[in-house]
């Protein structure tokens, strides 16, 4: 069957249904998110009001099915979701991001009893969960964790410190990657367990001095003899390596949506400031030099977010070279985001660098997405050797 102009079209365009989404994101987000987002970066703590608004519009775990008591929505639908929060305030778009990272793992390998136990808890938002992957000396490489995992009896008693992880200590739950077979072949000995934040012997950190999101802490994870049940462990024994990878394929969208969402609410600023600005009689952006800026900033932007939607598509669809768009739409959307926030903090000259306006803030909120869920560097090394596959 030849494709039609038609069906071109919806591949390149998301739905009505998609858009209606939007909406309704941006118009809770406008009215309670971004109100609230200068002081939350401001104090430095995790934004429960803004969190609360996110629950009872039921956008705080969209991804979660209907079949555990969720929205349901696709991967596309989750990424507009994430995009529309980071335009309004980056760390409370970790809430949506970072609720999939962490429970994205039960969904892929999870046994349908621990489905059952945990996903209900996230959808209502009861509880949110994080991703405990990263380590000290094991952030870019992963296989070298040394967190283990020992087998006693019925049991796995867990030993071991998780570093940068994202809301440690406000999520209840925490999908734990720890060594299970030290003999194993590098990468082959590791499993994922959840576990819960009471479990005796665990506790954390204080709260990372951050740049930017610092409405999202981030604290080391400490496992000290946690014993968990055999039915904690998610997916098979010494498949946790390649689960770990399988998550971030498709969770690196979740950061590229965020990407675009932080540098879209930058861009939405400064067109309206320099609409207002009057310098020689005439609005800032009427100057060429000014305009050439922003069709910059505009062409990125919408680069950045089709890429994105692109990369949803693949991982709805769980498609072959999802690895490819999931790194490629991370990496260029964060360099986009980057890029387009230091342009908006420019345009705005001296105000700019100041926290009367919201773009100092979204420029130190974007430098994460070019690190955190594998380096821009990293990504280029995925992508290439993607392509020299082919």
């Amino acid at each position: 069957m030849v494709p039609t102009v038609e069906d071109a079209a919806a591949m390149f365009r998301p739905s009505e249904e998609h858009e209606a989404f939007r909406a309704a994101v941006r118009e809770l987000c406008d009215a309670k998110v971004a109100p609230l987002a200068a002081e939350v970066d401001e104090r430095a703590e995790f934004g429960w009001a803004s969190y609360e608004a996110l629950r009872a519009g039921d956008f705080h775990a969209p991804h979660v099915p209907e079949a555990y008591g969720g929205v349901g929505a696709d991967a596309l639908a989750t990424a507009i979701v994430i995009e529309e929060v980071a335009r309004a305030c980056a760390s409370t778009s970790l809430v949506p991001a970072v609720n999939k990272l962490g429970s994205l793992p039960w969904m892929l390998a999870g046994s349908e009893e621990l489905r059952q136990r945990y996903l209900p808890r996230v959808a209502s938002g009861e509880a949110l969960v994080s991703y405990c992957l990263s380590e000290s000396e094991a952030g870019s490489d992963v296989a070298a964790m040394r967190t283990r995992a020992v087998s006693d009896g019925d049991e796995w008693v867990l030993d071991g410190a998780k570093r940068w992880i994202s809301n440690a200590g406000v999520s209840s739950l925490y999908t734990v990657f720890a060594v299970t077979d030290p003999s194993a072949p590098r990468g082959h000995g590791i499993s994922a367990f959840v576990v819960e934040r009471d479990d005796p012997g665990v506790s954390f950190g204080a709260p990372e001095k951050k740049l930017g999101i610092k409405g999202s802490p981030t604290c080391e994870v400490y496992l000290d003899h946690v014993r968990l049940p055999a039915d904690r462990m998610v997916g098979e024994p010494g498949a946790g390596f390649a689960l770990a990878l399988r998550t971030l394929d498709h969770t690196r969208v979740t950061i590229a949506a965020q990407a675009v969402g932080i540098a879209q609410g930058a861009l939405d600023a400064t067109l309206a400031y320099v609409a207002g600005r009057q310098q020689f009689g005439h609005p800032v952006g009427d100057f060429q030099g000014v305009q050439f800026m922003l069709a910059d900033m505009g062409m990125r932007v919408e680069a950045a977010r089709q890429l994105t939607y692109a990369a949803a598509g693949r991982s709805e669809r769980d498609d072959p070279d999802l690895t490819w768009f999931g790194a490629s739409a991370k990496c260029f959307a964060s360099d986009v985001a980057m890029a387009v926030t230091t342009d908006a903090v420019q345009l705005f000259g001296g105000y700019g660098y100041t926290r009367d306006y919201p773009v100092e803030r979204m420029m130190r909120d974007a430098k994460i997405t070019q690190i955190y869920e594998g380096t821009n560097q990293v990504q280029r090394v995925v992508m290439a050797r993607q392509l020299l596959k082919r």
